[in-house]
């Protein structure tokens, strides 16, 4: 029997949601990480909770949502409440167990940056900025982000760091006192990296079939470092490809 065809962003939607296996809460935005954990919903972890930090909690979209204030995630959540209360009385307790955030920037320790494109004064690019996502990453449990691989997006440096993760590498992170674990996945379009080891830099830990690691390194703006053990991402199935053209992006926007 013949492996399904499938697109790159249909390949990381599914990885993304597979490693929601067994999770309970994830704070999650709009476009890839929504598509990404209402598939996680639909098959690996029935019982996760939804938050979006318009203020909703436990949200069951029945369409996908254009904004974080969609009136789509309002219909069946189990509660609505005020952003304040949101990130007060949730994520600030440390009661986020995964946050799925995305950004146009990253660098090697995990570093965020949604605010600018070159000089903060006069930037070439004026971006959406932080949201909620700097709070976000300081105190979820676990971030894993999910950005396409484009080396204008992994750089050496990001030109505004807007969201941290491990900040300088090591235990930078611990010693400034964020209570949240901070990155400990990068899914791309091509592989998997992650965070596994003392220094907290990214690397190379899965490839998607057909990818490899030299084309990985081509769209990395640094020598990206290489585990011990590199794994090959099962391709997504049948039934996975299935849900994601009929169910969560029937009109292909994402996918």
């Amino acid at each position: 029997m013949s492996e399904p065809s499938y697109t790159a962003s249909e390949m990381m939607i599914v990885v993304a949601a597979r490693v929601l296996a067994g999770a309970r809460t994830v704070f999650v935005g709009v476009g890839l990480p929504n598509i990404a954990c209402n598939l996680a919903r639909y098959t690996v972890a029935p019982d996760l909770e939804l938050i979006y930090e318009s203020g909703v909690y436990g949200a069951r979209p029945e369409r996908l949502p254009l904004s974080i204030g969609d009136p789509a995630l309002v219909s069946g959540a189990t509660s609505v409440v005020s952003m304040a209360d949101l990130f007060g009385l949730y994520l600030q307790r440390g009661l986020v167990e995964v946050a799925l955030l995305g950004g146009a920037q990253i660098d090697r320790y995990g570093n965020l940056n949604t605010t600018v494109i070159g000089d903060y004064g006069k930037p070439k690019t004026r971006l959406p900025g932080s949201g909620g996502a700097c709070e976000i990453s300081i105190n979820a449990q676990r971030t894993f982000m999910i950005m396409r691989l484009k080396r204008r997006a992994f750089v050496d440096k990001v030109d505004f760091l807007t969201s941290p993760g491990h900040l300088t590498g090591g235990d930078s992170r611990a010693q400034l006192g964020l209570p949240g674990g901070g990155p400990e996945l990068v899914i791309t379009d091509k592989a998997i990296l992650n965070f596994a080891n003392p220094q907290r830099e990214m690397q190379l830990s899965a490839l998607y079939p057909g990818v490899t690691g030299k084309d990985v390194q081509a769209e990395v703006g640094w020598p990206l470092r290489v585990a011990e053990s590199i794994q090959e991402a099962d391709v997504p199935t049948n039934e996975e490809l299935r849900l994601i053209r009929e169910e969560l992006d029937p009109h292909g926007m994402y996918r």
